[in-house]
């Protein structure tokens, strides 16, 4: 296989999964309780003990209904008939066939596919949710190992409890799966927190990297706001969307993680990378200027450079700073198939952004640093 481009930020969302799953596989006493297909009046849609969570082959991690004209990247993938198929039944995305057909449409060789975290904050139910993480986390093995040279999944794992998310890890890597994921915005306690203790020590031992995908700040605006107040918030949130991971990045330096765990590999998914410096520069300056307690033997800038990664999907900001956040730190991705995603126009939002810088540099960030951490076979 020759790989030019992969991408280190794709998804699997529940309204694209098989109808059946979860009560084909849940244990009987939880068949009634998994998230399951139902008939409304606009549709089959996903629902879990009355919750409701998606018209299957929805728009995004949510399944909202797809209104032309009301997102312009919803429309592009749009024109390809993802949605009109998924309506008809052709789940493009959980189709192995069909998703290596969307790669091709992209112009990309293989792809990092992120998972349903975000099901746990609507579950609300910590027990449930592991269940039908560890449904999930078999079936996308599965689902993987039909390609196993285009796709690397990452397993969702347990914000609740350190231990089972340490088990479901060891898990993940029998299974083959290539990294895991945590809900960071819900968990159960902040990651400077020795709670996680188990989980880094189980993904350092298994040589998996722990991957945060932004979910933005947490805070939702109340829904019977006046429409363009609204609107405002919601603007204000997305343009904040990435730049949350900065907690994250902090928390797991300044908490000593990369210090005590020296082989660990950390990604910040989706996270953009315009902002980093920024943040790497701020906290050299904090810990010499007054949290040298903490005992690093490092600057924090350096445990970045040494153990962590960053997706973006477009950051025209971040590609003039590249010296600064390290081209060996960044790895680019579609988002396919979410509507702030650039797919089906990958190929073009590449060019336009990267296509002056050098080629090893750029080869870096579109193939070989993902690659490397999730176990492609460039030779």
């Amino acid at each position: 296989m020759e790989y030019r481009v992969i991408s280190a930020d794709c998804h699997i969302d529940l309204p694209w999964l098989p109808a059946d799953l979860f009560v084909a596989q849940a244990p009987s006493q939880w068949k009634a309780h998994v998230p399951q297909v139902v008939d409304t009046p606009k549709g089959k849609a996903w629902q879990a003990d009355g919750i409701y969570l998606g018209y299957v082959g929805g728009v995004g991690s949510f399944g909202r209904e797809y209104i032309p004209g009301s997102i312009h990247r919803a429309d592009r993938m749009a024109a390809t008939g993802l949605y009109e198929d998924g309506r008809k039944g052709l789940m493009r995305p959980t189709t192995p066939e069909l998703r290596l057909q969307d790669q091709a449409r992209d112009g990309i060789q293989a792809e990092v596919i992120y998972g349903i975290l975000g099901v746990a904050n609507r579950l609300n139910n910590p027990e449930l949710t592991n269940i039908v993480y560890q449904i999930y986390n078999t079936w996308l093995a599965d689902f993987c190992k039909t390609y196993p040279e285009r796709f690397a999944g990452l397993a969702c794992i347990p914000n609740h409890d350190a231990k089972l998310a340490a088990d479901e890890v060891r898990r993940a890597a029998k299974l083959g799966l290539r990294g895991a994921e945590l809900n960071v915005n819900a968990a159960i306690e902040p990651l400077w927190h020795p709670f996680w203790e188990p989980l880094w020590t189980a993904a350092e031992e298994c040589q998996l990297s722990i991957a945060f995908h932004t979910t933005g700040t947490g805070k939702r605006p109340p829904a019977d706001l006046d429409p363009k107040l609204l609107m405002a918030a919601r603007a204000s949130g997305l343009t904040q969307f990435q730049m949350a991971t900065a907690e994250y990045l902090s928390s797991l330096i300044f908490g000593g993680v990369l210090e005590r765990h020296p082989g660990l590999r950390l990604v910040l998914g989706e996270s953009g990378i315009g902002w980093i410096p920024y943040i790497l520069d701020r906290m050299d300056y904090e810990y010499e200027d007054q949290f040298q307690e903490l005992g690093l033997s490092l600057r924090p800038s350096e445990y970045w450079h040494g153990q962590m990664y960053a997706t973006y999907q477009q950051d025209r900001i971040g590609i003039k700073l590249l010296d600064d956040v390290g081209v060996e730190n960044v790895m680019w991705g579609s988002d396919y198939p979410h509507p702030d995603g650039i797919f089906p126009d990958s190929q073009a939002y590449l060019q336009r952004e990267i296509g002056h810088v050098p080629e090893p540099m750029r080869r870096k960030i579109v193939c070989e640093n993902a690659a490397w951490l999730y176990g492609f076979p460039l030779h």
